[in-house]
């Protein structure tokens, strides 16, 4: 008795490490696909953007990044509907098969000098491809582990499914980083960033391989046997108030917040690296990985931690530091990775002041406007186009007055287009340009970021706290959806504000943050965007969430 009890409890644990590896690498495998996008967003830039300036290409290179978050919502409707209504399991196939697909064509796509603008037109739809399976795969992964989770582990178990978005990008920026490194940065930027994309069809071949050793989830099965599976999910999830309510509570109290908190902590500083503080690309992807590499373990302590005192109280704390922290920490990032720009930005401070009908919004949803129509727009573009940081005062201007740009105690005057002939009209701002990019220089502005001066044991302690933060209000919420909603609509329920929250809130993150320093001058501008998500989420969060760690998730 003693041997055959023995014996069925370690045949249980094997089956229980079966299903986490299983599903863990299937969509550690997923999130790789997804996130090289991320990674080379700027190198993606260069190569299906190019038809526009370099400050709308790179946000229209976002804009594409943030398509396949967009469509997410709609991906987990359609699949989290079939998994609710067939199974777990074959969902998990049918995602993966499109995911791996779309991101084999990615890396054999032709650059927009090959075939002009048909170029970004294909790129963004197979980012919606991606965005579509990835709004299948995530909560069929969520559910599937945490319906053969003992009772009391269901925080321990599915944060193993929470490691493997970052696991997908360490492993994504691990490939990077080695090929980056052997054949070198001209190379890559030319050709060797297609190679990344074309080895996923080795992880596809890997990935379905795994998902097929798998069994159906047992309380799926109990509701097949006993006929009590949702025969309309989607009007069941989200028709009747009762269950409808849960979903806007789960995406305001909890995901929206979780969302924005996870893409500033490994997205936006990112690209804010490799942008703004200009840090070289491959220097920038070690410094993150690292940083990576030491905060994953805290998913699985976090998620554990939630099974002893709860998912709403580690959740809505990550957030509250988030919004209380993230100004100081970025303005650290910058003093730590390129404290040239930080010494210039507190001696020699920029301002343009300008008539306020005179200034555009430096953004071009067309891609063709050079922005040389007033004074104004000329300064802010050469100073966007520059990375410098600036401060605007278009109210302290009269009317018909020419913009005028400080540089510490150097004033410069742009010029007014209007004001000259037709002739001279490109000499005077290429003349202008010039002036400024040789007073900032002069004022300490650099170009990039020297190697040789980053602090990088203090740029990884800080993007490592970024992390820390993301492990916190990640790790316990997939136990948390999961326990929100009844078993026989989970799928479904559970899915629609997870890729609301992390596909709107969360995706569109770098492009609208990117946005909002394009138009105001200031690169810590964009933190704005998360630190009011994440403070609207601990408001609805404490008022409306309920604790769920207890909860049977048979029902």
């Amino acid at each position: 008795m003693t041997t055959d009890a023995a014996a069925g409890t370690t045949g249980t644990r094997q089956s229980e490490r079966k299903v986490i590896l299983a599903s863990s690498l299937g969509t550690v495998f997923e999130w790789y696909d997804f996130y090289l996008y991320g990674l080379l967003a700027t190198i993606i830039s260069a190569q299906f953007f190019s038809g526009v300036n370099e400050t709308t290409g790179f946000i229209f290179a976002l804009a594409a990044f943030a398509a396949g978050f967009a469509v997410r919502p709609f991906g987990a409707l359609v699949f989290g509907r079939i998994g609710d209504l067939v199974g777990r399991k074959n969902t998990f196939l049918v995602t993966m098969g499109l995911m791996g697909a779309s991101t084999f064509l990615v890396g054999v796509l032709p650059s927009y000098t090959s075939i002009g603008v048909a170029s970004p037109i294909l790129l963004v739809l197979l980012r919606l491809v991606q965005g579509l399976a990835l709004g299948g795969e995530y909560g069929g992964a969520a559910t599937y582990v945490a319906e053969h989770a003992p009772e009391g582990k269901r925080g321990l178990f599915t944060s193993f499914i929470q490691t493997t978005a970052t696991l997908g990008l360490f492993a994504a920026l691990g490939v990077v980083i080695a090929i980056r490194s052997i054949i070198g940065e001209a190379a890559f930027a030319d050709w060797g960033w297609r190679i990344p994309f074309l080895i996923s069809v080795i992880l596809l071949g890997v990935s379905l391989w795994i998902r097929l050793q798998l069994e159906e989830s047992p309380v799926f099965k109990q509701m097949k046997e006993e006929g009590t599976t949702s025969k309309a999910p989607l009007t069941e999830a989200f028709g009747r108030w009762e269950n409808l309510k849960w979903v806007i509570v789960a995406l305001f109290g909890a995901v929206a917040g979780q969302a924005v908190v996870w893409y500033s902590g490994q997205f936006y500083a990112l690209f804010f690296l490799e942008k703004t503080l200009k840090v070289d690309g491959a220097t920038a992807n070690i410094l993150i990985a690292i940083a990576l590499a030491l905060g994953t373990p805290f998913f699985i302590f976090f998620g554990w931690l939630s099974d002893k005192v709860g998912r709403k109280p580690i959740i809505l704390a990550g957030c509250v530091l988030a919004a209380i922290t993230y100004f100081p920490a970025f303005q650290m990032l910058t003093a730590a990775a390129n404290p040239a720009m930080a010494k210039a930005q507190a001696g020699a401070a920029v301002s343009v002041t300008a008539d306020p009908g005179a200034c555009a919004f430096q953004f071009d949803p067309v891609g063709k406007n050079k922005f040389e129509s007033t004074g104004c727009d000329i300064a802010k573009s050469a100073l966007a186009k520059a990375g410098v940081s600036y401060t605007s005062h278009v109210r302290d201007r009269p009317a018909g007055r020419p913009a005028h740009v400080r540089i510490g105690e150097r004033v410069l005057i742009a010029p007014e287009p209007w004001r000259l002939a037709e002739s001279e009209r490109a000499g005077a701002v290429e003349a202008f340009r010039g002036e400024l990019a040789a007073a900032t220089a002069g004022a300490g502005y650099p170009v990039k970021a020297d190697p040789a001066v980053i602090n990088k044991p203090l740029v990884v302690a800080i993007l490592f706290y970024l992390v820390l933060l993301v492990t916190m209000v990640y790790g316990p919420i997939a136990a948390l959806l999961v326990e929100l909603f009844p078993s026989r609509i989970r799928y479904t329920a559970m899915s629609l504000p997870y890729h609301i929250g992390n596909g709107w809130f969360g995706g569109f993150l770098p492009t609208a943050a990117f946005a909002m320093v394009a138009a105001t001058g200031d690169i810590y501008y964009g933190l704005w965007y998360p630190v009011v998500v994440a403070v609207l989420t601990v408001i609805i969060g404490l008022l409306f969430l309920p604790e769920t760690f207890r909860r049977s998730i048979h029902q």
